[in-house]
């Protein structure tokens, strides 16, 4: 198997930009999307597990668009042959002492790389 073939790394670290650009923004359409529609599909958040898109999908619409900005402290794009791939991240939210983990998993789908999978952690 092919590890990080910097093709696919490439691509994925843009897809992972666009997530991230649309997180911060609260651009839901964009959040959807990028998430694979699914009932296999799950996020474990903050306060939250989500299983299934449409959980997914109402979570996102009932969300606060406050508070989102957020730095990323350091982000590892790991690609496994040329259709799927992790990202995690460390970040700091904007006012927040607390680090935070985010990590995903990425498939490539007939419509795109899509996130089948994450999670979204705060440390003590």
């Amino acid at each position: 198997m092919d590890i990080n073939l910097p093709e696919v790394v490439a691509e994925v670290q843009a897809v992972f930009d666009r997530y991230e650009k649309a997180l911060v923004s609260n651009d839901v359409t964009v959040l959807d999307e990028l998430f694979w529609n699914s009932p296999h599909t799950l996020r474990y958040g903050a306060t939250e597990n989500l299983y299934g898109y449409g959980e997914i999908q109402a979570f996102r619409a009932g969300r606060p668009a406050q508070g989102l900005e957020r730095k990323l402290l350091r982000t590892v794009i790991t690609t496994y042959g040329h259709d799927f791939a992790t990202a995690h991240v460390e970040f700091q939210r904007v006012g927040s002492v607390r680090p935070g983990r985010q990590s995903q998993t990425w498939l490539r789908t007939p419509g795109g790389w899509r996130v089948v999978a994450a999670h979204v952690s705060l440390l003590a």
